[in-house]
């Protein structure tokens, strides 16, 4: 018997109604035939709300992530519940499981935790009593049994963790779009929704600003080749089909635009030029568990100074701000520059690896619309620009206009 892993984000059970939805949406998929995990997010603005209650309760100081971990871990326990109750109430069996029940094993790493391992032998005893399995996204344990989240939307992790490890046909990805889309529609309404696109591809947009999928789901999908649909939890029109590439998706130069307003930069000023000064630098960064994005660095005085620079996540910046002053401290740096009034353009396609003039295409555009770039950052599918956060929206527009993205890729 085949199975299927459905997930369903916070907006796809937001009230009973919607949880009413999708428990019958996997029901339908039992009676035909398949074993069916679900995993459930948070419902609605669940999240969104405990936090702001940390905060209220904290008086805005940043709360004790381990704390952090055990309240935002209670959001998806409510979810699971409610959804067995519909399953039941339906009158078909269905258990709930938390991460620690599973046995989903993570690393150590409060709110930001990566998978480790996953135990099949709960899920495969529930299956094979016949139920529906619903398990807690977003969440596991340590060997000790701490809970650790995995990070703001790493439902679809959880999702495509599981389906890599039970072997599932295909991981469905449900949310209230009907799809991945060339932008996102609520800046530029000219974005077209694609029928397929490569790991490759979704990998690079969602880490660049894609808000549709979590990446490190994108890196099962691709490490263990399962099939990922992101589709709508309120039809049952196809969606987005994510997949390994194949030639005709190289066809294409550019297959979508992404926009990331949540960013900052942040610049070590004359820094000596000597061997294993940036080693030391992006050391110190790391072992603060500051995740970087792009890295700038531009030489002074016959290259004998420089200014590192990085950009990274609001989220991240005043903890970076902070490593940096210290270090400039120390070890005699000219200081510290933050600007978090920055948004990053990204083109992401396969096909650039085998098209001349992307690049060219992409700043006459930007220059033509009078948009200057602060920086630079290309790899061999993506090129993204720095540009100030007030230009970001109409950059991006700007760029899906000069690639015809709103046109399907036959026409282009």
């Amino acid at each position: 018997m085949s199975l299927i892993v459905q997930k369903f984000g916070g907006t796809s059970v937001a009230d009973a109604a919607k949880i009413q939805r999708a428990a019958r949406r996997a029901i339908r998929a039992k009676l035909d035939g398949k074993r069916v995990v679900m995993v459930v997010s948070a419902m609605g603005k669940t999240t969104d709300q405990l936090i702001a209650l940390a905060r209220e309760v904290t008086q805005d100081a940043d709360p004790p992530k381990r704390e952090m971990d055990m309240l935002l871990a209670t959001g998806e326990q409510v979810s699971i519940a409610l959804m067995a109750m519909a399953i039941h109430a339906a009158g078909h069996d269905a258990i709930s499981l938390t991460g620690g029940q599973l046995g989903l094993m993570t690393d150590r790493m409060h709110t930001q935790a990566r998978i480790q391992q996953i135990s099949r032998d709960r899920l495969n005893r529930e299956l094979d009593a016949g139920r529906i399995v619903i398990v807690a996204g977003f969440q596991g344990i340590d060997a000790s049994g701490e809970i650790y989240t995995l990070g703001r939307g790493a439902s679809d992790t959880t999702a495509a963790a599981l389906a890599a490890v039970l072997g599932a046909e295909i991981c469905e990805i449900y949310t209230d779009v009907d799809g991945v889309y060339t932008t996102d529609p609520r800046i530029v309404p000219q974005a077209r929704k694609m029928d397929v696109i490569s790991y490759d591809e979704m990998l690079e947009m969602a880490a660049v600003g894609a808000g549709v999928m979590h990446s490190r789901a994108i890196e099962f999908g691709k490490k263990f080749n399962v099939p990922i649909h992101v589709r709508s939890s309120l039809t049952d029109q196809p969606g987005t089909m994510i997949m390994e590439r194949n030639q005709g998706l190289e066809d294409v130069a550019v297959r979508g635009a992404t926009l990331k307003e949540d960013l900052a930069t942040i610049v070590l000023t004359r820094v000596p030029n000597r061997p294993g000064i940036a080693a030391e630098v992006f050391a110190e960064v790391a072992r603060h568990h500051v995740v970087v994005d792009d890295i700038i660095q531009n030489f002074f005085e016959d290259g004998k100074v420089a200014n590192i620079g990085f950009s990274t996540n609001h989220a991240h910046a005043k903890e970076a701000l902070a490593v940096c002053q210290r270090m400039a401290q120390e070890h005699g740096f000219g200081g510290v520059e933050m600007d978090d009034n920055v948004s990053k353009v990204s083109i992401v396609g396969i096909g650039m690896r085998t098209h001349a003039g992307v690049a060219a295409t992409m700043f006459k555009a930007l220059a033509n619309a009078r948009i200057n770039i602060d920086n630079i950052s290309t790899s061999e599918i993506v090129i993204s620009v720095i540009v100030r956060k007030e230009d970001g929206p109409r950059a991006l527009q700007v760029v899906h206009d000069a690639f015809k993205l709103d046109q399907p890729p036959a026409a282009n």
